[in-house]
């Protein structure tokens, strides 16, 4: 699930850029590791060259949102399995290009999601049917927080700006118990021993 909603982001920042830059050969966006590309390591020829580097930085999980119980109702059955649990990532997109460009490259991704920051299947179909929705939103970092992240890295600051993408579904499909629904209860009465004087 994490490997699709990042293709599914990836793809919609180059969708955007395409339509303010025009059709290009190569991506605008592309997912790597800003770590290897900032220091000069092995890389894909479409992490090097693209301007846009998509990284994710970190992996929460959401408990707020969780089902607790992992009970569920599909249908007309009842689905028991251990609750799916929901993460958001936190994804850095930075900018690996002359310093006047990357500013404005940097601009345009925070213009893309400031545009169109929920997804669902059936507005953009090319989303995953098990994710059902994505929500991402501008994740703001003081100077100390940066200065951590870029460290953790291991490369020079670029260019960047961190976003938080909430609630892209994990679970084990396999595991499931399956019944059906409690349509009827019925009440046995009770002889009562002896009578009554």
């Amino acid at each position: 699930m994490i490997s699709k909603a990042m293709s599914f982001i990836e793809d919609r920042t180059n969708q955007y850029f395409q339509g303010i830059l025009g059709p290009s050969t190569e991506k605008y966006a592309a997912l790597g590791n800003i770590a290897k590309i900032a220091e000069g390591g092995d890389t894909t020829d479409e992490e090097g060259g693209s301007g846009i580097v998509i990284t994710l930085v970190n992996i929460e999980e959401d408990r707020i949102s969780k089902n607790p119980d992992g009970i569920y109702r599909q249908g007309d059955k009842v689905i028991r399995s251990n609750p799916e649990i929901l993460v958001n990532l936190y994804v850095l997109f930075s900018a690996n290009l002359t310093y006047t460009t990357a500013l404005s490259r940097i601009s345009s991704v925070i213009q893309c999601f400031q545009s169109n920051n929920f997804f669902t299947v059936p507005k953009f179909p090319s989303l995953d049917e098990d994710i059902m929705k994505l929500h991402i939103e501008l994740y703001t970092m003081n100077f100390e927080q940066i200065n951590h992240l870029w460290s953790t890295l291991g490369g020079k600051y670029l260019p960047s700006v961190l976003y938080k993408m909430k609630l892209i579904p994990i679970s084990d499909k396999d595991n499931k118990i399956e019944g059906s629904l409690i349509r009827e209860i019925q009440m046995k009465k009770s002889a009562i021993a002896g009578t009554l004087k």
